[in-house]
């Protein structure tokens, strides 16, 4: 389902200035203003530059930038370049954003990695139509700074299709499948030749790194609890309390988009890598999913879990089975049918499945399950019970309610 935003809220936190968002970040960027502002020019030390600042990739993973370009440029044969656009996590829309509204931005990131590997080609892999006519424009705008071949490939939207090894395969003519490894794409990807799969968001950043600025924010989308979405820049270290505003009534979070699992009072928590994953969760894609008062933790799991298991790829046995156990049992639960049984069960599922697929959905399904028992044990009981009035008025029909936010 589709979750259409209108006039979202887009800003910069107080203090954050000529990072990601304009002074005006509704407006669509133009490559003369974008020009004059400092783009398309080129260091001679960027490699140094992305070490210092220690720039981690945006799309969920986290992985050092340079260490990822090293790596690249250490393999023979000559590189290709692919700025990845498929948002796959539906509760994202920041990289969509910044390709609607500063794809130049985008672009020169791209266009300096594709010069620090001397790749061949460079491409931009999307699946929103309006994305694509955009990059397009900005494509034919900027081909004068462009010293190498640039292509623009568009997929199908399904949640896998931005996986790295699903994003190599597509675009050598397969489907948007992933595939196991070794290799990885930066060993053996497009056409055989050492592929470097960059976050749209990690390239906006590399650009801004080349004119001198760090990389110490990071774009968060936040939806959820009765409030219209919203896309904020933050700098890390802000108190995740600071980002969600006034949270008396709050039940949770569901953080990192599907990947940091549930949260249940993580509102004192410093928004890093490291903060997160210290907590069992992670920033993922900086998604965050509030659970209002109204929320139940045990249908929203349920919720997310059905999404997961509906957006398999259907090649690994241990994923199709996996989450979908995991998704009967928490949907029992919702309704009332699961037994102590059925949760000692799907406990070790989280417990072994995670790491055997061959891309990560069967560990997003494992965590959100795993959080749930452990963030939410009286909710779960009290699902065990048959005392959850909210889920019992919504009935025993199936539901799969997870929005892909779209902007108009």
């Amino acid at each position: 389902m589709t979750l259409t935003v209108g006039r979202l809220e887009i800003r910069a936190w107080d203090g954050v200035s000529g990072g990601l968002l304009t002074s005006d970040p509704y407006a669509v960027e133009s490559l003369t203003s974008y020009v004059e502002a400092g783009g398309y020019r080129d260091v001679a030390d960027l490699p140094r530059r992305l070490e210092e600042t220690h720039l981690r990739g945006r799309g969920g993973a986290a992985f050092p930038l340079a260490r990822k370009l090293a790596a690249v440029r250490s393999q023979h044969g000559r590189p290709v370049v692919v700025a990845n656009g498929e948002e796959g996590e539906p509760g994202s829309l920041k990289d969509r954003y910044l390709m609607l509204h500063r794809p130049h931005l985008v672009l020169d990131g791209l266009r300096l990695m594709a010069r620090e590997t001397d790749a061949h080609r460079a491409i931009v892999y999307v699946s929103d139509p309006r994305v694509e006519q955009a990059i397009r424009i900005a494509i034919e705008d900027s081909e004068a700074f462009w010293d190498v071949p640039i292509e623009l490939f568009r997929v199908a939207h399904t949640y896998v299709a931005g996986e790295e090894s699903a994003l190599v395969r597509a675009i050598d003519g397969g489907p948007a499948l992933p595939t196991a490894k070794p290799p990885r794409a930066f060993e053996r990807g497009i056409g055989g030749a050492p592929t470097l799969v960059q976050n749209v968001e990690t390239l906006a950043h590399v650009a801004r790194i080349a004119s001198g600025c760090a990389a110490d924010t990071f774009l968060a989308t936040v939806t959820g609890a009765g409030f219209e979405p919203a896309l904020l820049e933050v700098p890390f270290g802000t108190p995740l309390r600071s980002l969600v505003g006034l949270t008396g009534d709050l039940r949770g979070v569901l953080a990192g988009g599907l990947f940091g699992g549930l949260l249940r009072e993580p509102w004192d928590t410093a928004l890093s890598y490291d903060t997160f994953r210290a907590i069992g969760s992670g920033l993922g894609c900086g998604s965050f999913a509030l659970l209002g008062p109204d929320d139940c933790p045990v249908d929203a799991a349920a919720d997310a879990v059905t999404y997961l298991s509906n957006e398999s790829s259907r090649q690994c046995g241990v994923c199709i089975n996996g989450t979908a156990g995991m998704r009967d049992v928490l949907a029992g639960l919702r309704v009332g049918t699961t037994t102590p049984d059925d949760i000692t069960r799907m406990t070790g599922w989280t417990q072994k499945l995670p790491g055997r697929g061959a891309c990560a959905l069967i560990d997003a399904a494992s965590r959100t399950a795993a959080s749930l028992l452990r963030e939410f044990p009286d909710e779960v009981e009290a699902h065990l019970a048959g005392r959850c009035p909210r889920c019992a008025a919504l009935g025993a029909l199936p539901r799969h309610t997870r929005n892909h936010l779209e902007i108009t």
